[in-house]
């Protein structure tokens, strides 16, 4: 496995750095004040930039604008913006946008292409993604309330959907709901398109979250989908295929989180750092000189290093092998780099003490916003279990021909 950068992809990483610095960090108090009006009109600008800099849309499709890196290569793109919750955002490259622009691309019609994707890709409109429901697990995608029946050459949708991110304000959504109720469990969810604006998408709250409210892409709603009625053409893929297109999305999706997520924990590092160097504790004493500072912040840089090396390892695998080769590795890094990404930014929390718990820096909104990915993509323990479930199975084999063997 060659993870060595080359010389394109180091111009790239060192452009982003420096506009992160310059440009990005310097907004987040207009976020963390929720003063979202002032924030989008500033956001635009530095999209306008990125454009400029020829670095939009990382890894969007080259034929509709994009940059069209690979896994591994965006993947490190995608921990130098992740130290900012703005950097996907301003580069184009943020879910859920990214999510269904894979699969648009995958399954989309030429007219769906046309009509979604294209503008999608070049930023002029926002999308999201509908598929968690109230009463039903989440983890669990097989288990859907929401029907969609035919009827007269439309798909009549009905059912109520949450944590819908980015709804507010999006142009689309893509919904996952049941189509055929009698099939095996694997087939019965189709993925259907619903534009915003159709009569019965009734957008009831953004769902605050640990206090916070948020509003337009910085945001999580729950949605009312009664008798809302779309043509059949706004099927996306085959009818029930919902299932295995949802996996496939879910594969390089969770390779972009933990990614991001990468570059939160070296952002919280970087601050942990720089606090406890400076921070008096007593004359001619700082926190940096107190042992056990010193322990969390070495603990610190090898967790990031061993998180960053299982990441890229599994990048290389699903470019390389194929997703199918890569499962363990994607259950792997789902609960490694978020718990990773947890103790780190608690440490950089404890570290800043009651400056911490403010929003006078961004660990807080980290904290509040980040706890929930141990939970969404699949909470840690179903994929703990998933992949001890794929470790065990050729010994499990054994031990029945074993068994077979003696009773023979």
């Amino acid at each position: 496995m060659d993870f060595s950068i080359s010389k394109d992809t180091q111009t790239i990483l060192d452009m982003i750095a420096d506009f992160m610095e310059k440009e990005v960090y310097p907004l987040e108090p207009y976020l963390l004040r929720e003063d979202f009006k002032e924030l989008d009109v500033e956001l635009e600008k530095k999209r306008r930039k990125v454009k400029e800099m020829g670095l939009w849309g990382p890894a969007q499709p080259k034929e509709y604008g994009g940059m069209g890196l690979g896994l591994v290569d965006f993947g490190l793109v995608s921990e130098a913006i992740g130290g900012s919750p703005l950097g996907h955002y301003i580069f184009g490259c943020q879910a859920p946008d990214a999510g269904n622009i894979e699969i648009l691309h995958e399954h989309g019609t030429p007219e769906q292409k046309e009509r979604y994707l294209r503008p999608l890709v070049e930023g002029k409109i926002r999308s999201c993604f509908s598929m968690t429901e109230v009463e039903m697990p989440g983890s669990n995608p097989t288990l859907m309330e929401t029907s969609a029946v035919k009827e007269e050459g439309n798909y009549v949708i009905n059912g109520q959907k949450w944590y819908t991110t980015s709804a507010d304000g999006a142009e689309f959504a893509i919904v996952m709901a049941e189509t055929n109720p009698n099939a095996s469990r694997y087939k019965r969810a189709s993925m259907i398109i619903v534009p915003t604006d159709t009569s019965g998408f009734d957008l009831v709250r953004n769902i605050n979250i640990m206090g916070h409210q948020g509003a337009g892409f910085f945001s999580h709603a729950e949605i009312l989908y009664h008798s809302c009625r779309v043509p059949q053409e706004n099927l996306l893929g085959e009818e029930g295929a919902g299932f295995v297109i949802a996996q496939q999305r879910l594969g390089p999706g969770r390779i972009h989180h933990t990614m991001r997520w990468l570059g939160i924990c070296s952002r919280s590092l970087k601050l942990m750092v720089e606090r406890a160097a400076m921070r008096p504790i007593a004359e001619g004493k700082v926190l940096a000189d107190k042992e056990i500072i010193q322990a969390w912040i070495a603990e610190s840089a090898a967790e990031i290093a061993a998180a960053r090396a299982l990441t890229l390892q599994t990048a290389w695998k699903a470019e390389n092998l194929g997703w199918k080769e890569t499962r363990q590795e994607i259950s792997m890094i789902k609960f490694v780099v978020a718990n990773t990404m947890q103790r780190i930014i608690d440490r950089a929390l404890q570290v800043h003490g009651g400056l911490g718990m403010t929003d006078d820096t961004i660990l807080a909104y980290f904290h509040r916003h980040e706890r929930a990915a141990r939970i969404y993509d699949g909470a840690d323990e179903v994929h703990k279990l998933s992949l001890a479930r794929q470790i065990l199975k050729p010994y499990r084999a054994e031990m029945q021909k074993a068994r077979e063997s003696i009773h023979a």
